[in-house]
């Protein structure tokens, strides 16, 4: 039995937002349901690019239903899937979902004890009107100005305003039902992209408040660890390598034979380092680049030092830690091809949470939906005729 089994979930998403929070809550138990615009479905599924894999990964564990939402007969059936549903997710652009009859108000009339998950740009405010997306936000809060070396700002490497601007909606969802079982009343839960994205730069705001002095971006910030960056190898692959401590300095001279360095009374404490760092790395660099990649690696994971390989996302795929105990999800691709994708990032003793469905195709699950909600075989019949639902 997981978590969220018995919970009822009815997703209004496209691109990231929105399917990243069903997606939380469907890999956790929750029967998701997918309404996408008939008769073509979403067109995430057919993105290029960046956002080629998309649907594929954000939409397993659900089931998929093709709705004209502009139809009364469309608008109806999905009016009779909100009435015994307890969650709707939703991140179409500002006012869409009240353009449809399906805004707040309507549907907390129609059902009171739903949970109203709007996942938009901002929260009210002078910006509430305008389209917004992950990356736009990332340069209005200063994210990519902190990314980015200086006069050169540069978004993340994944959407992850988005992703988690999702499941920061999925965690005011939990926080609606907890009140939920106190009163029966739904709640409406807003999620937002800028107010995510400051939530990110907030601490870099805190040290200006400390400091007096604004940030600068992370590529040129002032050094708290010595040792805190990568490092080429003799075979010219790279590792990153973060000095802690002073047991981490000790170890790390030790491992490349530099130990009056390690015993130097002025480099004993880590501000001693960084103020006389001009010395210290010239040799530090000169010792790993005379090391092999694979033996460094063995040898810093011997003495306990934090590091990494500088890897790409290509390497995940093989990467023992990722796989161990199965966890990889076979999840399949728009193409048909099968393909091994990291799950859910928790787990609940012990157990990450696993694959029950596969990304659904277009309607696939149209007629079971609608069935279950009392429609039969010559209603459906009918709307499908019609192009009420495909």
């Amino acid at each position: 039995m997981l978590p969220l089994d018995g919970l009822k979930v009815i997703e209004f998403g496209h691109t990231v937002m929105g399917p990243a929070c069903g997606v939380a809550l469907a890999d956790l138990g929750a029967a998701v349901i997918r309404v996408e615009p008939a008769p073509l479905g979403d067109p995430t599924r057919g993105l290029l690019g960046f956002a080629t894999g998309f649907f594929s990964y954000f939409n397993r564990n659900k089931r998929c239903i093709c709705i004209d939402l502009k139809s009364p007969d469309g608008l109806r059936a999905a009016q009779d899937l909100l009435a015994s549903a307890d969650v709707l997710i939703e991140n179409y652009g500002p006012g869409t979902m009240d353009r449809l009859g399906l805004g707040w108000d309507a549907v907390h009339a129609l059902n009171p004890r739903l949970i109203y998950c709007e996942l938009k740009g901002f929260l009210p405010g002078p910006y509430e009107s305008r389209p917004a997306m992950d990356e736009v936000v990332q340069y209005m809060t200063g994210l990519a100005y902190m990314t980015g070396p200086p006069g050169t700002p540069m978004r993340a490497g994944a959407s992850v305003v988005d992703i988690t601007g999702g499941l920061m909606g999925a965690l005011g969802i939990f926080a609606a039902l907890r009140q939920r079982d106190a009163d029966g009343i739904g709640r409406r839960v807003t999620g937002t992209l800028f107010e995510t994205a400051s939530f990110f730069v907030a601490p870099h705001m805190a040290q200006q408040a400390v400091t007096g002095r604004p940030p600068v971006p992370m590529p040129a910030r002032a050094k708290t660890w010595s040792i805190y960056e990568p490092f080429d190898t003799a075979d010219g692959r790279q590792v990153f390598i973060a000095v802690l401590s002073e047991r981490n300095w000790q170890a790390l001279c030790g491992l490349l034979g530099l130990g009056p360095l390690g015993t130097d009374p002025r480099l004993q404490k880590n501000a001693d380092r960084i103020r006389l760092r001009e010395e210290v790395m010239p040799p530090i660099i000169a010792a790993l680049r005379a090391m092999e990649h694979d033996a460094l690696c063995q040898a810093l994971e011997a003495a306990g030092i934090p590091f990494s390989p500088v890897r790409t996302p290509s390497d995940l795929f093989e990467d023992p830690q990722a796989n161990a105990e199965g966890r990889m999800l076979p999840i399949r691709m728009g193409t048909g091809a099968v393909a091994k994708l990291p799950p859910l990032p928790l787990a609940i003793d012990g157990q990450t949470m696993g694959l029950r469905l596969q990304p659904p195709a277009v309607g696939e699950h149209t007629d079971d939906v609608l069935a279950e909600i009392g429609y039969d075989a010559a209603r459906i019949a009918a709307l499908r005729s019609a192009g009420s639902v495909a």
